[in-house]
């Protein structure tokens, strides 16, 4: 199952993950950067400024009822 880690830049901190967003669209056509960067700011709080977040495209190991279990995030700041 395609999904998007949706990440936010901390001043103190660094990257930060905000979370995971299953794609669910059966329609490629509305697929986009913007509707996926809107999906992600109505779902984490309009405060966020779009400048300071982006995303990746990630595979989850999804099941048959509709719970997914995320990849394991093991990054580092250092990495990032």
């Amino acid at each position: 199952m395609k999904a998007y880690e949706f990440y936010s830049l901390d001043p103190l901190e660094g990257y930060q993950i905000l979370g995971v967003l299953p794609e669910r669209r059966k329609n490629p056509l509305r697929i986009t950067q913007k509707s996926i960067m809107n999906w992600g700011k109505i779902f984490f709080g309009n405060k966020l400024d779009i400048n300071e977040i982006f995303f990746v495209e990630v595979t989850l190991d999804g099941n048959k009822d509709g719970i997914f279990q995320p990849i394991p995030f093991f990054g580092t700041k250092e990495k990032m």
